[in-house]
């Protein structure tokens, strides 16, 4: 299915109580002090509140893996689908307040009874904005993957472009005579490749620590204004050089400040963006009307970097506007107009040094292995993509996709040729009372253990796939019922003399329980061998677990 916004949004201003069980009330509440809104940020009468809740009625469809996208959150929030918190992003103390903790796009899963129930979202946000920011769509998660490279792609070649550019421009510094020239043009380089690729969506599939992500989007955006100022002064003279200098020095004394408060942990990271927006809301305008006093008198090159410069910072400001909310939300690409300041600064730098073309020979070699490096990076986030596609994130196994297409493809081997196959269905046994006694982290070690001793446990030509939650299934080509079973007894007994220490606590023993089925012993068609060894887990339940059980089989076998 094609991925669907959420709509019909409610709102509530303020934080929920909790109930004896610590669940928060609201989720169970109706009364009037819900209120509709278009999309789930900034309703009408914040005031002092820095805490809200929205809600929505989550719609079915046949989704795959099914999660929802959510493009930014101001600043930290749970969510809970059906009473049951399933993601949480930043930590919220007593009061129901936390401390940034980064801007990164947010793919949350998604039950599998999702549909029909009521989503709930907890935000606490002590910003300009309070809520979500951007998109907020059902999909499959792979739609999403997809999502987040194609959208990075533009900004992650311009970055590339504008890095090199910026090497270059720090070697001409080294040889040429145009040294403050061609510093404006590395800080300024460096400083708009930095930004795009801290600003991409993928970058958290590069690492995931938003908040570092942040502070080098931070560093390198406030730095723009202090390389185009201390460029454009470059060609100043009299009362603009000075202003434009001053401006520039402006800038850097506030990076200086506001990067050393953040690390200081005296102001949070967030707060530094606004402040800086409205400084260059004054600043931005003031360059380039400074810059236009002495357009006459410059060079044709100066010219044609003055023009980009007039075309970068309009697209920077309604990028800023954006941000805050001032302009609906739209995707913004500062890639565009860096790429154009960018040229323009490159050809701007191959025409004052069309006489050193002998030394710019010798770094194009260096130019074109960088641009394939970059290329070849690129390839590797989309294989890598393609494998996040068909593995499970957690216990590193295959995933249920991965384990539909395997079937499809061994079902349609069967026909041809008629070889033996045999499923193996297993299912941790009451693995809701490890979640809810000893917390959703040590459910997440058990399953992880649990995989890797299911992975020893089978033959290399077997494959151990996670459907989801605490279910996994095994495929064994050419295997029959009795060497199925044979497996599936050994882990039953493996996983009963495991000892899970999580922590320093020890846990309850975890047993498992297996249905076994497999053609041709128990079926005519291959393609109803997932149903019968559901069945045969289902009895494995009912008969008191920690076991394994053979299909019935729709022949009538035991």
């Amino acid at each position: 299915m094609s991925p669907q916004p959420l709509g019909e949004w409610e709102f509530r201003w303020g934080d929920s109580p909790s109930g004896q069980d610590g669940q928060p009330l609201w989720l169970d509440e109706e009364d009037a002090e819900w209120q509709a809104i278009d999309f789930p940020s900034n309703p009408p009468g914040r005031k002092e509140h820095q805490n809200v809740w929205f809600r929505t009625v989550l719609p079915g469809g046949e989704w795959r893996d099914p999660v929802i996208y959510i493009t930014s959150i101001d600043l930290i929030g749970q969510v809970y689908v059906g009473g049951e918190l399933i993601y949480q992003y930043g930590e919220f103390d007593e009061q129901g307040r936390g401390d940034f903790a980064g801007w990164p796009w947010h793919m949350i899963e998604l039950p599998d009874d999702f549909a029909g129930q009521t989503l709930h979202l907890r935000v606490f946000s002590y910003y300009t904005d309070i809520g979500l920011w951007g998109e907020v769509q059902l999909m499959d998660r792979i739609d999403g993957l997809k999502s987040v490279i194609q959208r990075s792609a533009k900004d992650l070649a311009v970055s590339a472009f504008s890095l090199v550019l910026a090497a270059l421009a720090g070697i001409f510094v080294l040889i040429g005579p145009e040294r403050r020239g061609f510093v404006g043009i590395a800080l300024f380089a460096s400083a708009a490749g930095l930004m795009l690729l801290a600003e991409s969506p993928a970058r958290q599939l590069l690492m995931e620590d938003a908040l570092w992500w942040d502070t080098l989007r931070a560093g390198s955006y406030f730095t723009l204004p202090i390389a185009m100022g201390f460029l454009l002064a470059h060609w100043l003279d009299g009362t603009p050089e000075r202003w434009m200098r001053r401006l520039w020095q402006l800038h850097l004394a506030y990076l200086i400040i506001a990067i050393g408060l953040v690390k200081a942990g005296v102001i949070s990271l967030s707060l530094t963006f606004p402040t800086f927006d409205v400084l260059l809301v004054i600043t931005l305008p003031l360059m380039l009307f400074l810059a236009l006093t002495r357009l006459n008198r410059m060079t044709l090159q100066q010219q044609l970097i003055v023009a980009s410069f007039a075309l970068f910072a309009p697209v920077l400001l309604v990028s800023m506007l954006v941000a805050h909310g001032f302009v609906a939300w739209r995707p913004i690409s500062l890639s565009i107009g860096t790429l154009g300041f960018s040229i323009a600064i490159a050809g701007i730098s191959l025409w004052d040094y069309r006489n050193t073309q002998r030394r710019l020979a010798s770094l194009n070699q260096n130019l074109e292995y960088q641009v394939a490096a970059r290329t070849a990076e690129l390839d590797e986030l989309v294989v890598k993509l393609e494998g996040f596609s068909y593995e499970d994130p957690l216990t590193g196994l295959k995933n249920r996709r991965h384990f539909d297409e395997l079937l499809a493809h061994e079902t349609g081997r069967i026909e041809r040729e008629g070889h033996p196959l045999a499923l193996v269905l297993m299912d941790l046994d009451h693995f809701k009372q490890v979640n809810d006694r000893y917390g959703h982290e040590a459910g997440d070690q058990v399953l992880v253990q649990s995989a890797t001793l299911l992975r020893e446990h089978f033959r290399n030509a077997d494959v151990v796939c996670r459907l989801g939650g605490e279910e996994f299934i095994a495929m064994l080509p050419g295997a029959s019922a009795a060497q199925a079973q044979s497996r599936a007894d050994a882990v039953v007994q493996a996983l009963a003399q495991q000892r899970f220490v999580i922590d320093g606590t020890l846990l309850p023993p975890i047993t498992i329980s297996c249905g076994v089925a497999s053609y041709p012993e128990h079926t005519d068609d291959p393609k109803t061998l997932v149903g019968l060894a559901d069945e045969a887990l289902y009895l494995a339940k009912h008969s008191g677990r920690n076991r394994s059980q053979v299909a019935k089989g729709d022949r009538g076998s035991s």
